[in-house]
């Protein structure tokens, strides 16, 4: 993906028509759809294998509504089906979000002069695909005081998308048998690969993807995700230490 197409501007437009709150809440929803087009069938399988797994039709779409945390949701409604107790779950989901600390350390120098009726809000609807376009967009260097309203199209589309299509997996797997064998995992994979491949060039997500991959194949035979635990606090640790470590390196400089 070019950086016209995060940006979502098209050949031979400038930054600088993106001065407007409108303009930039528009080009965020242009920038995030190919991302949506790759989370659709992910936000299928999760209502589906939900419903399949033990929630109810509503428990399942008050996941997606109150959590909006895909991965997470997906675990979650696995321990669910497994019978892990409700520590567990609640301790997996929240380990599995502790990637989001790693997204703060970048966007709070952006987002640090807004009032907490926006920091709310982004806060809860930010997502791995609206944090790849949107630390993007941040990193341009036009003077656009809006910004903010780049994240929120971009977000507002991400969890619009995401209710939508978990009533579509609650309908489709109360009807039919199987949804895992489905074949549609395939989009979650293609789309995390897309979006972790251009942050490898910073050196504190390279390191927390490194860490995170590695302990997450060692420990991969442990119960009830527990390996996933491991590698995810690990792979944050590791991505803030190389952050920490760079930044008193910049200073010494």
């Amino acid at each position: 993906m070019s950086n016209l197409e995060i940006r979502g501007l098209t050949a031979g437009e400038k930054p600088d028509v993106l001065h407007s709150r409108r303009a930039e809440f528009w080009h965020g929803v242009r920038a995030t759809f190919p991302l949506v087009v790759g989370a659709i069938p992910f936000g299928i399988i999760f209502g589906a294998l939900a419903v399949n797994s033990g929630l109810s039709a509503g428990a399942a779409a008050a996941m997606s509504a109150f959590v909006f945390a895909g991965s997470s949701q997906f675990i979650a409604a696995g321990l669910v089906g497994s019978g892990a107790g409700m520590l567990i779950i609640v301790l997996t989901t929240f380990v599995v979000n502790a990637r989001h600390s790693l997204y703060s350390v970048t966007l709070a120098p952006h987002m640090k002069h807004l009032p907490q009726r926006w920091l709310a809000p982004l806060g809860f609807w930010l997502t791995d695909e609206s944090f790849l376009v949107v630390a993007e967009r941040y990193r341009q260097p036009d003077a656009s005081p809006h910004k903010q309203w780049f994240f929120l199209g971009s977000a507002l589309f991400m969890y619009i998308n995401w209710q939508i299509c978990t009533w579509v997996g609650i309908f489709a797997g109360q009807t039919l048998p199987n949804p895992a064998g489905w074949g549609l995992d395939f989009a979650l994979i293609v789309t995390f690969i897309g979006m972790v491949a251009p942050g490898l060039r910073s050196q504190p997500v390279t390191a927390s993807v490194l860490m995170a991959g590695v302990v997450a194949i060692l420990l991969a035979g442990l119960p009830n995700q527990l390996g996933l635990i491991v590698a995810a606090l690990l792979g944050v640790a590791a991505g803030m230490l190389t952050e920490r470590a760079g930044s008193a390196r910049r200073k010494s400089e």
